[in-house]
Order: structure tokens, then sequence, then C-alpha cells
């Protein structure tokens, strides 16, 4: 949703999205605050387990089909994310310093050089 817990930290994001003439847009609300929003979009975020979220609509909001289309837009816009819980193991290899690291400690020893008849 848009207030994704990882750990102790909380991802916040704002969400708009327009469909038709209505723009709906959720921000997120400090915990306790409930939904706070017009009746039609107040029961779409409760179904979508929303919490704490404050919502603005632009434009025809009185078309509840678009509203309400605009809401579930920027409702699944917010699955879109990817929170660290999403991202795939990182796998590091050694750096060229650690992998030689026997043979960089070595001393260097300069060679004659040999020659090359032709």
């Amino acid at each position: 949703g848009i207030n994704a817990e990882y750990g102790k930290q909380w991802y916040q994001r704002r969400v708009r999205e327009a469909v038709v003439s209505t723009q709906s847009t959720g921000v997120p609300a400090p915990r306790g605050t409930g939904l706070v929003s017009a009746p039609i979009p107040k029961k779409l975020l409760a179904m979508s387990g929303f919490e704490d979220c404050y919502t603005c609509a632009i434009g025809q909001t009185a078309t509840l089909g678009n509203f309400a289309k605009a809401t579930f837009a920027a409702i699944a816009a917010t699955y879109s994310y990817l929170t660290p819980d999403m991202w795939s193991p990182t796998v590091f290899t050694n750096s060229p310093y650690q992998e030689f690291t026997d043979y960089l400690a070595k001393p260097f020893v300069k060679q004659a050089k040999k020659e090359v008849k032709y």
C-alpha cells in the first residue's frame, strides 16, 4: 500500500492517477489518522487494506464511475513499488585486488631482457 513497512523503516509514497476527467491522489497519513476521504474512495481504500491515508480529488468527482476508477487506478499504482523485501539477492564477487592478493604481495623482480636473433 502507500505505507509499506520494512523492518523499522516506512516507505511512503504519494500516488496520483487520472481517469477521464477525474484525478485522484493518495498521500500517506500519520498512524492512527484513519482514512480521510469521500465515501466512495474510503470504501475502496478500506477494502484494499489501507489504514491511514489522506486523499484528494480534482475534476468531475460527481461522476462516481470515473471517480471510483481513478481511485482504483491510484490503488493499483501502489503495487508497482519495489520495497527491499522484494529485491533479488545480490551475489558479490572478489575484486581483482582481493583475488590476486597473493601474487601482488610478492616483491617485483626485474628480469634481464633476452636478445632475439633474426
